[in-house]
Order: C-alpha cells, then structure tokens, then sequence
C-alpha cells in the first residue's frame, strides 16, 4: 500500500474585504509544474491501492455494462435535402462512423467520417458538430484532440472524399453554412475559452484572410451562429444568464450585414424561430414561465411583437420546433415535459401524451423544415429510448427503435415513482426513483442519491443501462429534483441561485432524510453522487450534514468558489456572475464564502470519498478538487476512505470513447460496493 499522499503547505494569503482567507495549496494551480503533476500521480497510485481488493468487481462491472450495449448498432436515419443521414458503429469500435444515403432505394452508403480511423494516436478524440452545405457537396466538422472543448473545424468534399486544406484552430466547434456552399461562418474563443468573436470564412482562402464579424465584448456574454430552419435566414446569438440578442442576415447574402433583431435589455431572454414570413419568439417579456410572441421577419424591433400564447403561471414554456405548418411547443408542468402541437392554418392544438407518472421526452432530429411528421424520444428510468415519428396531421404516431438492452432485460421487473419531499421551508420538491421489483422498503436499502440544482438544468429521468449494475444488487437509485434546476418552472431556478442558493443544498438534504423517513434507506447505506456543479453540492452538503451520508461520489467538483469566481482569468468566471454572485460585491462575498466547499473544510469526521476530475478539464479546472481534497485529508478526524482519481489525459466530460468512459463508472460503482461491505 503506498503512503497516503500529503500535499506540502505553500500559503497564499487573500485579503477581501478585510477579510483574510488562508489557502495552503494554491501552488496546485500550475498544470505546468511537475511537482504538480507528481502530486496527482501519487494520488491517482493511492487510489489504485485502495481500491485493489475491489479489481476483480470493476472487471465485472464493467464487462456487465459493455454487454448490456449493442455493439453494432445504428442510429435512426434523418432526411435533410435529398439525402438521409446517420451513424453507426462497429463491433468493438469505440467512435462512430458519420453515413449518409441518397434517398434514391439503390443508393448505396456514403461514409462521412470515421471517427475510429481518425482517433488513432489521440489518447482523446472528439467530433464536435459537422454541417452540410446547401447544395450537400460539402461537410464541415470540429474535433477536439485534448478535451478542452477547443475544436479545429475541417473540411470534405462527398463528392470526392477529399478533405480540404483549409483548417481553423481554437474555435468553439460551432459553424454555419451559407446558402452559396462556399462562406461558412463560425466562433472562436479567448483565452478564458469564452466564445467571443464570429469570423466569416471563404474556401480555399487563407485563414488569416478571414474577415471578423462580430466581436462579443462583454465578457458575461458567449456568442454563437446557427442558420434558421428554414434556410431563410443566418443567426448570430449573443447569450448571458439573464439576457439575449440577436442580428439576423439574409442566408442567400453572406457579403450582407448582420442587423440587430432586438437590442439586449438587462433580464430580458428570448429566443427566435423563423417560420414563413414571421419569426416566433419565445421570450420572458412580462412572463416569468415564458409566453410565446410573433414578429414580422422585415421589421423585428420590440415594438412590433404579438403575443400569440399567454404566460401560465404552472407551466413553463421551454423550446419551439418550427414547421412550415405546424409548430410544437416544448411545455414542462409539475416538472414533466408535454409537446403542445399548433396548426398555424386552424391556430388549434393538441398535446402528445404520455403514460408514465414519471418520464421524459424530447424533440429529435428534425431538419425538414417542410416534414408533417415530428420526431422525438421517450424514456423513463426503467423504459430503454424509444424514438417516435408522429404525424402532425392527424395524430398518429409511430415507434421506430427501441434502444436496445442486450441480454434479458425487461422494464416489469423494475419500479418507478415520482415521490415528493418537504423541505424546511414547506416547498414540496419532486424526487425520481427506481428499484427492482420486490424490494423491500425496510429502512434497510442501499441508496444512491443524484443531485444538480445550478443553472436551470432539469435533471430528467432518463434511463442508463449501466445503472442496472446497481439496480441488480439491491441498490434504489433516486434523483432529487432540487431548487436550482428548473423542473418546477422559473421560479424553482430563481429560489436556488445567487443569495437564494442555499436551497439547493438544504433541498438535498431534507430529501435525504425524507427517504429515511420513509424507510427508503439509512444514513449508513446512503450514499450521494453530483458532478460539476452537483460536486459543489456534494462539497456543501457534506460540511453541513456529514453524517448523513455513508458515502459520496463528487465527479469534476466546483468546489473553491471564492477563487475562482475572483478570477477572471479562468474559462467561464465572468458568464458565472448571474448565476453565483460577483464577489468583488461584498454582499456577495459573504454569501459565497459560507457555503464555498473548500473555504468550510473543519476539523470533523466526514463520509467515505471518491473525487474524479480530469487535468484538461475546462469548465472545472481540476485544482479544485484536487486542493479540496488536500485540505480535507489535513483536517478531517475519521479514517474513512478519501480518495483523488484525475484522468490525465481527459477533461471535463470524461473519456471520449464509446466504453472507456464506463471503466470510471465501474470503478465507482465498485467504491460504493466496497464500502457496503466494510461494514
């Protein structure tokens, strides 16, 4: 067994404030430093050693998860123009191959991209996003070799299969065609990795001849580029958390200038959808769950927008899908997803329903613009992906593929339920859970409890095959539904951010000690899971209520809040502020300081850890939890396992590989298997 790694001292004193804060380990923040490397080394060695009793189980889980997946399988097709497009894989293979066929029934098939022949010699390889000229000669493409989510775009003719010489470095991997299938437009970003500049691109010019068009120069913006659906139009989008802007330009003019659809006001969102000579736009203006407006596609200026749909208090309006005659509304009530489908010919609706009472539902790949058929996927936590084509004429729908689950697998032989915890303050927050058939609620269950509750994401109960392997041994797997996201509409977001964020973590752990209550579990066979901003609650949760948890799995965690928020330099501070607070404000300050993970860290006994993160990560930088990690083996009293897994090759989403990636789920999987039995 190697010694327990202990991270040397080298303090940095911070003063804001008049207040002075200590942090011994900010050396850690040079990923150029070899003692920095080292360090992580020896921790990542220190986790091998521990966990090596559990070797044989991570095979096996592992080997579960990769049987359970079809390893030839093959996506639905999609039409767009005059070809239908998908990918597939091959057996053993760990990328995609990118296809496509003429539409024509002879035609044969057409191999875009290989991303297996294209990953070799990368210990990362990713394809961002690709797009097709309009005249479908020619594919534009974004891979990412280093996982920092900085992609190079490249370009194919399809009619030869020769990639082009033009490349562009350090882009956001986003592009966008005009209609003359020679300009392609697309975002590169800044030193911080904020996309901030759209260039405008000719092929077969130099890249440094390459014109700027739009330069975002308000760092809590990003900025991007897409072409509306319809072909009409070519789309630059200026985003923050609570605010949005758009200039618009002929897709058939790419010489032409952007115009401003509408200027950005301060907590104003919209989005826009063109749809034949108007745009719908889906906007906050006065409705906190959104409403839905129309504007004449010549003159966009706010003066001119209609409402065509009402704010609902209870209903939050999410997305729109536009058609030439329909469109759908993506609707969200009690925190589940309904399709509203509009005839903009009769102006009537109908819902798509569904018939779980828990679930989730998405709209697909939906290119056609001109199509009377909407596609969309359903799942639940026990129903495999099942994608539907649903006719918008008359209501019929059809399934077309079912994800398959290799082996014996059937949906009967597992529960769902949608419960609904108190909180402290008497809100009432939505919990998804499922277990095998036949368990017993005896307080007496092992449970993993997932959690998110930052940035208006709705956590959705999706089902995950590889979560079988813990299903199958009398785990109950549970998603807390916390203030935070956006399950419950706006105002759900708006009570779990900024001097409201506190809510997040106490709605975890009022639903931790409800499924207690409710003989769900107890303390000693609960365990929490949350990555990212879900490690943060990890981090939160365990200097609050340490004991309730037997075990905690906090993957990429944003756990040194106050430094990173202070530090413009690091990818995303700057677009964060709407979401946490600017801590150079002094009343944001103190609210972030008394739940920042790392800045709580005391001398107690806290629960078993697994932290995972990964040294090219670019939206956590893995320091934060490796100095949280550090601090906490300084201080904590108990002997309970701590351990730091930092994948030196990947960043923030993992490995890239079709299975690589399970190998950490098994190997956590494995820790909290380990631990059950030490007791």
């Amino acid at each position: 067994m190697s010694k327990i790694p202990i991270a040397k001292i080298d303090t940095k004193i911070f003063n804001e404030f008049g207040h002075i804060r200590h942090d011994d380990y900010y050396w850690l923040n040079d990923r150029d430093n070899q003692e920095v490397i080292d360090y992580l080394e020896k921790e990542n060695n220190y986790t091998k050693d521990v966990l090596k009793s559990t070797e044989g189980l991570q095979k096996q889980i592992y080997d579960e998860i990769v049987g359970r997946i079809k390893q030839d399988d093959e996506s639905v097709p999609f039409v767009l123009k005059a070809y239908k497009y998908y990918h597939r894989f091959i057996q053993g293979s760990e990328y995609p191959v990118y296809c496509r066929r003429a539409l024509e029934e002879s035609s044969s098939e057409e191999v875009m991209l290989d991303g297996n022949k294209m990953a070799e010699g990368y210990s990362y390889f990713n394809i961002g996003s690709w797009e097709i000229s309009d005249n479908s000669n020619l594919l534009a493409f974004s891979v990412d070799t280093v996982s920092r989510r900085k992609y190079t775009i490249k370009f194919k003719n399809l009619k030869t299969g020769a990639v082009l010489d033009d490349e562009i470095k350090n882009t956001s991997g986003n592009m966008c065609w005009a209609n003359d299938n020679k300009t392609v437009f697309y975002t590169v970003k800044d030193e911080t990795l904020r996309p901030y500049k759209i260039y405008k691109h000719i092929l077969g010019t130099s890249v440094e001849e390459d014109k700027l068009i739009y330069h975002e120069k308000d760092s809590t913006f990003t900025t991007y580029i897409y072409k509306t659906k319809s072909d009409k139009f070519l789309v630059i989008g200026s985003k923050s958390t609570t605010s949005d802007e758009y200039r618009i330009l002929q897709a058939d003019n790419p010489e032409g200038k952007f115009t401003i659809f509408n200027k950005r006001e301060k907590d104003l969102e919209y989005s826009i959808y063109h749809q034949g000579e108007r745009f719908i736009i889906l906007t906050n203006y006065n409705a906190p769950n959104f409403k839905i407006m129309e504007v004449k596609d010549n003159d966009t200026n706010f003066k001119n927008w209609k409402e065509i749909h009402s704010h609902i208090d209870n209903i939050l309006l999410e997305d729109i899908e536009e058609f030439e005659n329909h469109y759908i509304i993506f609707e969200r009530e009690n925190g589940l997803p309904r399709f509203r489908v509009v005839d903009i010919n009769t102006s009537k609706y109908h819902y798509i329903k569904f018939l779980e009472d828990d679930y989730f539902a998405m709209g697909m790949q939906n290119p056609n613009y001109k199509s009377n058929e909407f596609r969309y996927a359903y799942t639940s936590l026990k129903t495999p992906r099942s994608v539907y084509n649903y006719n918008l004429n008359n209501g019929n729908k059809y399934l077309i593929k079912v994800d398959e689950v290799v082996g014996d697998y059937n949906s009967d032989k597992y529960v769902t339920e949608r419960i609904y915890a108190k909180s402290r303050d008497g809100v009432e927050v939505p919990v998804s859970i499922v277990y095998k058939k036949g368990l017993i609620k005896d307080g007496n269950n092992p449970l993993l409890l997932y959690g998110y509750g930052s940035y208006g994401i709705t956590v959705e109960s999706t089902f995950r095959s590889a979560r079988l392997s813990l299903l199958d041994r009398g785990f109950i797997f549970a998603i807390a539904h916390i203030r935070g996201g956006e399950e419950l509409g706006r105002k759900w977001y708006e009570d779990g951010k900024l001097l409201n964020k506190k809510n997040t973590f106490f709605d975890f752990i009022d639903v931790a000690e409800y499924l207690i209550s409710e003989k769900y579990t107890v303390s000693e066979k609960l365990f929490a899971y949350g990555g990212s901003a879900g490690g943060l609650l990890m981090g939160s949760i365990i200097n609050m209520r340490p004991e309730l948890f037997k075990g905690i799995l906090a993957a990429v965690p944003f756990v040194d809040v106050i430094t990173t928020m202070l530090d413009e330099s690091i990818p995303l501070t700057t677009g964060e502020y709407d979401e946490w607070g600017n801590p150079n404000d002094e009343k944001y300050y103190k609210y972030m300081l008394s739940y920042s993970p790392y800045d709580n860290v005391e001398a107690k006994e806290y629960p078993a850890m697994l932290v995972t993160t990964g040294l090219h990560d670019s939206q956590v930088q893995y320091w934060e939890p490796a100095k949280w990690v550090a601090k906490l083996r300084k201080l904590k009293t108990d002997s309970n396992p701590l351990l730091l897994w930092t994948n030196m090759d990947f960043g923030h989403g993992g490995a890239s590989g079709r299975f690589e990636i399970f190998k950490e789920t098994a190997m956590k999987y494995s820790f909290l298997l380990m631990l059950l039995d030490d007791d």
